[in-house]
Formats: structure tokens, C-alpha cells, sequence
């Protein structure tokens, strides 16, 4: 997952003259390779790490970045780099966790309020919040990616969403340098969406979240392959740290370390459809995996469709360096070497095939530069 939006700053908003520009965190020429999971060797005409809102307003009003597109980095999880960008690109490190509820939050069984800045890395933060006693977000664990992209992608999981438990967050306008306040309601959370990904809100840059998270806990676990872990281990009554553990290993045995093989996650979305299309699926394809939805549709199992069409730990050509993953078809890889046209051309051939078969067309998740 990576908090990746383009746009570009308005001249106003920069000036040579400006007290704040900032000369030394500009870097011209600057290489993207460790700046996305995929590790495709690609360049920026500049690019920036921000560790405070002072530092990125400083960036925004250089004038060597004026008139440029700016392009915004989580962890670089969620991103596919087709080539070099002539634009400004900003890596996100704002630092930062705390607990911000009220003291007597737990004992009124109000929901308990977390915080944290939007580099803080994902994975860590919620084995933070473990931590501190604030269960909720143990089924996201080993997500890749910053807590500022969360929201973005609105990341889910194992029956968790961000949206399950978000609170707010606080965003910058790179146009303007304001600083605003977002709810739920303003994030118009949707399924992997949010209006961070729809038209006009790539101008807002996450600064921080805020999360509520339930005092009165129960664990989720109807995924099966979480349960059988547990199972196991005897578990039958798992703690948060428990379902945590169960997450990341269920992760771990299924899907590549970034930084052994490179990757960027779940390559598509789940689709979902309606019921009288599911049941004709289902009569064709009596394995089909899917999930009913509150609405009365369902959401089919991407990998699995992929899985059947052939695909898992294929290339579009023997010794392909972009190959989907052996153990994990919803994953596409880079092996070494491949380019973001490469992985977009063996995604291209995956959707096509899996739209015949099954009548639905794939959607990537990734952003696509």
C-alpha cells in the first residue's frame, strides 16, 4: 500500500523569495529504485523525504518544483513505475504514536483513540497498539506500507477494513498549505477507496491518523486459513496477540518479502457482482470461492480465478522476469530486471483471460505512473 497522488502546485504557492523553500531537501536526478517495493530502476527530477508539515510546505514553495506534477510515496507498496517522472516525488516520514483519548476512556467503555504520524510504518504500528492494550487492527497486520497510505487504499483484510476503525485524520492541500481535518464521512470510504483516489482529492497529503479502537473486543477469525492456524495451537479462545500472530503467519507462508523478491501486494481487487451472476458462475464452476456481501452481491476470490486460468508462477514468457507468484496468484513479481511495462503487460494478460472464463474484468490496485 503506498499514499501515491499526482498533481500539480500552483505557481501562487512558490517563489524564490519565499523564506521557507527548502534547497537542501530537494534531490535532482534522484533514483527511485528504493522507493518502490517493485524495485523499478526509475528516476524523478526531484524528490524529497518530509519529516514535518514545515519541511513540506518548505518543498511545495521551491521554486525548482514549480509547475512540476507531484507524485506522493507511503512505503512505495502500492505503485507501479513505468518510467522516469519529470515531477516532484515526496516520500512521507512524519514520525510519531500516542495514545490521545481520554484517561478514563476504558473504564466509561468508550472506544480508545490512537494516533499516529503518516510515515510511521504500518505493521509496526499495529503491533504497537497490541502493545498499549488497544486491539482492532490485529487482522491488518504484515499489510506493507505507512499509515498515511492506509486510508488511501482504505487497506483491508481477513474481514477488516481501515474504515472499520478510523476516526479522522489531518491532511495538507499542497496547493495551498492548509491543513484540514478529515472524518469518515469526508474520506468517503469505499471498497480499496477513498476520496484521497477520486477526482480533486490527490491534492491532499496525510499528515496524520487517528483511529477508535473497542474497548469490548472479539476476535475475527472466519477466514479459514487464519482458523486453522489457530486450531493448530489449540487455540480456542484467541487473545488480539493471537489473531496477530496468525495473520502474519498466514502472510508470511503465502506471500513474498519485498525485500527478497520485489512486489507490490495484492496486484488486483476482488470484483464483486451481483447474485444473478454468481449463480450462474457457481453453476459453472462449482469451486468458485466467494463471499456474500451485505448488500446482497458477492465478492469472488481474484487469486483463486487467476489460479484456475493457469496463471500462479507464470510469466508471459519462459524466464519472464515479471512472474506471478508461486504460492500466491494475486501477487505479481518482479524477479529482477522486469520493468513496470512488464508486470503491466503480464496484468493486461491475466485480466483478459480471467474476463473470458469468468465474465468479470480485474482491477488493479496499484497505482499506475
Amino acid at each position: 500500500m503506498s499514499a501515491a497522488a499526482s498533481s500539480t502546485p500552483d505557481a501562487s504557492h512558490s517563489g524564490a523569495d519565499d523564506p521557507a523553500f527548502a534547497p537542501d531537501l530537494l534531490v535532482p536526478n534522484v533514483s527511485l529504485k528504493g522507493w518502490n517495493t517493485f524495485g523499478f530502476d526509475v528516476r524523478a527530477r526531484f524528490g524529497a523525504t518530509v519529516d514535518s508539515a514545515e519541511a513540506l510546505r518548505a518543498v511545495l514553495c521551491d521554486p525548482r518544483v514549480a509547475g512540476l506534477p507531484v507524485h506522493v510515496l507511503g512505503g512505495g507498496s502500492n505503485i507501479v513505475l513505468t518510467g522516469d517522472l519529470d515531477a516532484l516525488v515526496l516520500r512521507i516520514a512524519l514520525r510519531g504514536r500516542s495514545i490521545v483519548s481520554a484517561s478514563d476512556a476504558v473504564d466509561d467503555g468508550r472506544p480508545v483513540q490512537v494516533q499516529a504520524g503518516a510515515g510511521e510504518p504500518w505493521h509496526a504500528f499495529v503491533d504497537w497498539t497490541l502493545a498499549q492494550g488497544c486491539p482492532g487492527l490485529e487482522n491488518l497486520a504484515l499489510i506493507p506500507g505507512t499509515v498515511g497510505a492506509a486510508p488511501v487504499q482504505n487497506i483491508g483484510a481477513y474481514g477488516v477494513e481501515i474504515a472499520d476503525f478510523f476516526d479522522s485524520l489531518t491532511a495538507m492541500d499542497r496547493q495551498t498549505g492548509e491543513i484540514r481535518r478529515f472524518d469518515g464521512v469526508d474520506c468517503r470510504f469505499g471498497y480499496r477507496d477513498s476520496v484521497f483516489k477520486q477526482r480533486g482529492g490527490e491534492r491532499w497529503i496525510i499528515l496524520s491518523v487517528t483511529f477508535s479502537l473497542p474497548t469490548q473486543w472479539a476476535p475475527r477469525r472466519a477466514y479459514a486459513d487464519l482458523d486453522k492456524v489457530l486450531q493448530s495451537k489449540n487455540c480456542t479462545s484467541p487473545t488480539p496477540r493471537d489473531i496477530f500472530d496468525a495473520v502474519v503467519a498466514v502472510r508470511q507462508a503465502k506471500l513474498p518479502d519485498p525485500a527478497v523478491i520485489g512486489n507490490a501486494g495484492s496486484f488486483f481487487k476482488n470484483p464483486v457482482i451481483d447474485a444473478a451472476h454468481y449463480a450462474s458462475l457457481q453453476a459453472r464452476e462449482p469451486g468458485l470461492v466467494a463471499y456474500p456481501q451485505a448488500d446482497g452481491r458477492y465478492k469472488l476470490a481474484a487469486g483463486w480465478m487467476i489460479d484456475q486460468c493457469g496463471w500462479k508462477g507464470r510469466g508471459v514468457e519462459a524466464g519472464s522476469a515479471a512472474r506471478v507468484h508461486d504460492r500466491q496468484a494475486l501477487v505479481l513479481t518482479n524477479s529482477g530486471g522486469a520493468t513496470g511495462d512488464d508486470v503491466m503487460q503480464l496484468a493486461a494478460r491475466i485480466a483478459d483471460d480471467v474476463a473470458a472464463r469468468f465474465g468479470v474484468r480485474l482491477e488493479a490496485e496499484p497505482l499506475v505512473l
